[in-house]
């Protein structure tokens, strides 16, 4: 089934509780990911007989099932330890494209669960199911989601019983800067260090020491928060324990596309003060590899000579990010004029453009693009003066999708689901899968929501 090769368990047994997830009552199919199965060197007939294992109901050969233990700053405020409360790593899989984690999410009580019940919802499952597997086909480095099943159980939320689910995530790693930060506030030195080397072994091979990795990942999340801007993408809880060293998206929870451009534009239910809404994610991007490196001062000997050390590695962040922004705004009005895109974006502000359709109309059709805002007048002096500058149409073509994960549609398959209706979900998954064509077929679900429809809040659904 899969080939495990469990170096983490390699690791002292601070790092992680050993523990099996908890069986489920009467584990059914939502859905398995053929397509990431192959690409992973596994087969997919062989996968769908197993639905007890993606439940937690047997323990494949050769996993060696385990919680990960982390800390980390959630909205500014530290948790000295959090961990997998509610997921297991089964373990490795070395495939045709390397070392993989095998996560599932919603697999039951650990010892880092903080009183919760370890369980997940169906609807929290779906989301992450559809938005990681449609920023997987926008081309956005991300976790991808090989299988989602039903439990057969309720789990008790806010909202009431809802039916529960049960995740299987694939992930480079889930090692996080809460990671680091667990073992520097427990003064764990050789804890520390031997992070490190598991660390730069498995992501960033050749990397010199802790600045060389904290160089490493300040390069991948500078590019990744650059993409996620980029198609409007707001994470809602970029806290410490939710950055990857990896430089993958993970964990998405209260997470949205933009709809109307607003820069401040938060969803998240839980981030009362904005601290996470679209516009500052590149700061607290800045933020988190800042507590990234003072959890590696440990490690550098002299500790003023490594703050200073650290302090220079950081303040090549905003340049390098300010190349990504650059990249990928250049790549979505066909040309290398920040000035003139964010005169654009100041546009849509001011007209109430719906961020995907503006510059997707601009590719397609510019004259179409105008019907997106209702400043006419200024938008026409813009669009004159960026034809006269012959725009690269193949770059914006590859740049500006057709479609993305429209909250209300992920809302809609998520009713649906908790209806026994699994209909809209796969629906929207395939249109998901291609979002750079236009159809009739996926015409719908490149309309925005009506007033009805808009969803202005999303939860994380722990």
């Amino acid at each position: 089934m899969f080939a495990f090769d469990n170096s983490y368990t390699r690791l002292p047994e601070r790092f992680y509780t050993k523990m099996a997830p908890a069986p489920v009552a009467d584990p059914g199919w939502v859905a398995l990911n053929e397509g990431l199965a192959r690409e992973l060197g596994l087969d997919p007939d062989a996968l769908r007989d197993a639905v007890d294992v993606f439940a937690g109901n047997r323990v494949p050969e050769g996993a060696k099932p385990l919680a990960q233990l982390y800390a980390g700053h959630q909205f500014g405020g530290w948790s000295p330890q959090l961990g997998d409360g509610r997921a297991i790593l089964l373990g490795e899989h070395l495939g045709p494209q390397g070392r993989v984690d095998v996560q599932l999410k919603g697999s039951g009580p650990t010892p880092y669960s903080r009183m919760g019940d370890g369980r997940a919802a169906l609807g929290p499952v779906i989301r992450e199911y559809v938005v990681s597997e449609a920023m997987h086909a926008l081309g956005v480095p991300t976790t991808r989601a090989l299988a989602a099943v039903t439990t057969g159980e309720t789990v008790l939320r806010q909202e009431g019983p809802l039916p529960g689910g049960v995740l299987t995530r694939i992930a480079a790693s889930h090692i996080r800067v809460g990671t680091f930060q667990v073992f520097a506030a427990r003064d764990d030195v050789e804890g520390l260090r031997l992070l490190l080397d598991h660390a730069i072994a498995r992501h960033a091979p050749g990397a010199d020491g802790p600045m060389g990795l904290l160089r490493h990942v300040m390069d991948a999340q500078a590019k990744l928060v650059a993409q996620w801007m980029g198609l409007g993408f707001v994470h809602g809880v970029m806290n410490t324990d939710n950055m990857t060293i990896s430089g993958e998206t993970i964990d998405y929870g209260p997470c949205a596309f933009m709809e109307t451009y607003h820069p401040d534009i938060v969803f998240s239910s839980i981030d009362q003060f904005g601290r996470y809404a679209w516009s500052k994610q590149p700061d607290i991007a800045l933020w988190n590899l800042a507590q990234l490196a003072t959890a590696l001062l440990p490690l550098m000997g002299d500790r003023e000579a490594a703050v200073a050390d650290a302090t220079e590695v950081l303040e090549g962040f905003r340049d390098l990010y300010a190349k990504a922004w650059t990249k990928v705004m250049a790549a979505k009005i066909g040309m290398n004029d920040m000035n003139l895109a964010m005169e654009l974006l100041d546009i849509m502000r001011e007209g109430g453009g719906d961020f995907t359709n503006t510059f997707r109309a601009l590719t397609v059709d510019p004259d179409v693009a105008r019907d997106q805002v209702t400043c006419r007048e200024r938008f026409d002096d813009w669009l004159a003066r960026w034809q006269a500058r012959s725009p690269d149409n193949g770059a914006m073509a590859r740049a500006n999708p057709a479609i993305i994960p429209r909250n209300h549609r992920v809302e809609q398959a998520i009713a649906a689901a908790y209806e026994g209706d699994l209909a809209p979900f796969h629906a929207l998954n395939a249109v998901l899968a291609d979002p750079w064509s236009e159809t009739e077929a996926n015409r719908p679900y490149r309309v925005p929501a009506t007033d009805a429809e808009r969803v202005t809040q999303t939860f994380c659904g722990t």
